[in-house]
């Protein structure tokens, strides 16, 4: 070699060395899988849609697999398929515990918003009675109508009895919220 063409081996020799290691990584991006015929079949395009997963052998990016290495992982993944994970217990079903989980979510916001019904109603009433016992205290006349529909003014009597009954609604509705049963 004359020594005017070693700069050029220098620079050519590290390239071509590169090239080669890329043109092996595009190499090595090949689907490899076993024909009907049994035999293996190397390609650049994915196998055809006739060809079982069980016979791809290698896929772009994965590993290669090879024939006696398949059996045995079959045979492991056959293995942990029939044991229960470790921290799952046996006979749990996460998609029936989150339906019952659901199902219980949803009951407490019925009984919450029945609650909350209840007590708007007694708060109504409690303000009613109070309203009408202080209607009642304050020695105004109060007039009502009969079952005849007629207007009548309440004696002594009605309105002590009327008394009794709102202090009644009073006690029941205005006080706190009774114990669920």
């Amino acid at each position: 070699m004359h020594a005017d063409h070693a700069p050029i081996f220098r620079v050519r020799t590290p390239l071509l060395a590169l090239a080669l290691v890329l043109s092996a990584g595009a190499a090595s991006a090949q689907w490899m899988w076993v024909d009907a015929q049994g035999h293996k079949v190397y390609s650049d395009t994915p196998p055809p849609a006739t060809v079982a997963d069980k016979d791809v052998l290698k896929r772009p990016g994965a590993p290669a697999v090879s024939p006696g290495t398949e059996a045995a992982e079959a045979t492991q993944n056959q293995a942990a398929a029939s044991k229960p994970a470790p921290d799952v217990p046996p006979g749990r079903d996460d998609q029936l515990e989150a339906r019952k989980k659901q199902a219980e979510a949803a009951e407490a916001a019925k009984r919450r918003a029945e609650q909350e019904q209840v007590a708007k109603a007694r708060a109504e009433n409690c303000e009613r009675a109070k309203r009408a016992k202080a209607t009642l205290a304050s020695g105004v006349r109060i007039a009502t109508t009969n079952a005849k529909g007629e207007r009548e003014i309440m004696d002594d009597q009605a309105r002590a009895t009327e008394g009794k009954r709102l202090d009644q609604i009073v006690a029941s509705d205005c006080g706190p919220m009774p114990a669920a049963r």
